[in-house]
Parts: structure tokens; C-alpha cells; sequence
């Protein structure tokens, strides 16, 4: 029996590592003809060495970007029936005091602005189909706060409500958006962010990029007229309270 996922073109931004990697490598296992992108040219070969993967050197803030990765592949596979918005990061993890204008503006550009670029030049395609689905990579600081994650959770919190909002825009179009919320993740986000590593033991018990990659693969898997409005995925390791 064939995979739902076989022959469907793919898009995941920053797909180079960590759970961007992941969620590519599980999209392919299931079938899919999968485009990567980041801008690590280093990172990108790697990835793509032993795996059914194209990468496209790209910055997802830079909508000239965007429009020369969708015209690379729509010109070769003629549509786009997935695409996961997982390009993101802390940048800066500081005390609103603390930060820069600059890194202010980078954080929401990264983690917010992104996604309405692509997310606006990849719904008329979408449309024109009739299907398809859209995967927002979210962060549980959207939900919750903490002290110092107030930028990153700001960028978001409005990445949540953009995806809800849509959601409602495509549903009478046959397209679905999906936001999949993690927390804790075993990848370098910490490092990147300036917060240093965890501990090994704890890194163990993190989420792993094949584990989000599953998910994202059984979310775009479901029948077409059924749609996951958010998922929030937890590591047990974490402790929140009250959550």
C-alpha cells in the first residue's frame, strides 16, 4: 500500500539540521519528493549527502529568496503540496534591557516575518490545487512566559495567531495550516541562542529530530479533509508548572 505521502513535492525551511533535518528526512521516507533550504551551504551538503533530498542555498527573511526557491521548484516538480515553516531561532535569550534593536528585529524577522513571506507566495499556489497543507513550527514560548525569552516568545505567540487566521482564510479552499508547538529539543538550539548546552542526561531525554519528524509526517498524512489545528509536544524531562 502506498504511503499518502508518495509523490507529494516538499518544502522545509532551514532543513539542514536539526529538527528542520529531521522533518525533511521523515517526509522523504514516506515518499515525498523533499527541497530543503538554509544558508549554510556546508550544512546543506551535508545533509543532503545519502539522502533523497534537494537543498537551495536561501535566507527565509529575504523575500527575493523566497521567490527564487518556489519558482525552482515549481518550474521542476509544476506544484507544492507541503510546506513546513521550521526555519527559526533565539538569536538573543535576554532581558528585554539587554537586547539590541538589532537582534530584536532579527529575532521577529526569523521566527515571524518569514513565515507570512512564504506562507503569501505559497497560498495561490495551494489554491490554484486545491490542496495542500502548510506546517508552522511554533515554540511553547508562545504560549507561556518566561523571563528573558520575551522577544522569541512574542514572535511566536504571533506566528500561533497568523496560523489560525490562515487556517480560516484557505479552509474553503481545500488547504490545511497546521501549527506543531515543541519545547525542549535535542538539536544546538541553546548553543545558537548563547545559552550554552544541557547536560548530556538531560539532551537524552530531549526531543529528537526524528521524533518531530515523524509527527510532521503523520500530520500531513491524515486525510485531506481532516486538519490538526496545533499540536503541543513536550518532553517529560521538562518540568512546567503550572502548566
Amino acid at each position: 500500500m502506498l504511503s499518502p505521502l508518495q509523490g507529494k513535492i516538499a518544502l522545509v525551511t532551514g532543513g539542514a539540521k536539526g529538527f528542520g533535518l529531521g522533518i525533511a528526512q521523515s517526509l522523504a521516507e514516506a515518499g515525498a519528493r523533499v527541497w530543503i533550504t538554509g544558508r549554510d551551504q556546508a550544512a546543506l551538503d551535508h545533509a543532503t549527502r545519502g539522502n533523497a533530498l534537494n537543498a537551495i542555498r536561501a535566507d527565509v527573511t529575504s523575500p527575493a529568496d523566497w521567490d527564487r526557491v518556489l519558482k525552482v521548484i515549481t518550474q521542476n516538480a509544476g506544484r507544492l503540496d507541503i510546506l513546513v515553516n521550521n526555519a527559526g531561532g533565539g538569536v538573543k535569550i535576554a532581558a528585554t534591557e539587554d537586547q539590541t534593536d538589532e537582534a530584536i528585529d532579527e529575532a521577529i524577522a526569523l521566527n515571524l516575518n518569514s513565515v507570512i513571506y512564504g506562507c503569501r507566495r505559497v497560498v495561490p499556489i495551494m489554491r490554484r490545487q486545491s490542496s495542500g497543507i502548510i506546517v508552522n513550527i511554533g515554540s511553547v514560548a508562545g504560549h507561556h512566559a518566561w523571563p528573558t525569552w520575551g522577544i522569541y516568545g512574542a514572535a511566536k505567540a504571533g506566528l500561533n495567531h497568523f496560523s489560525k487566521s490562515l487556517y480560516l482564510e484557505l479552509r474553503p479552499h481545500g488547504v490545511r495550516v497546521t501549527t506543531i508547538t515543541p519545547s525542549w529539543g535535542a538539536t544546538t538550539f541553546t548553543d545558537a541562542a548563547g545559552l550554552g548546552p544541557r547536560d548530556a542526561e538531560t539532551l537524552a531525554k530531549c526531543i529528537k529530530p526524528g521524533e518531530i519528524g515523524q509527527l510532521v509526517a503523520d500530520v500531513c498524512a491524515l486525510p485531506a479533509h481532516l486538519c490538526i489545528q496545533e499540536t503541543i509536544l513536550w518532553p517529560m524531562v521538562q518540568e512546567v508548572s503550572p502548566l
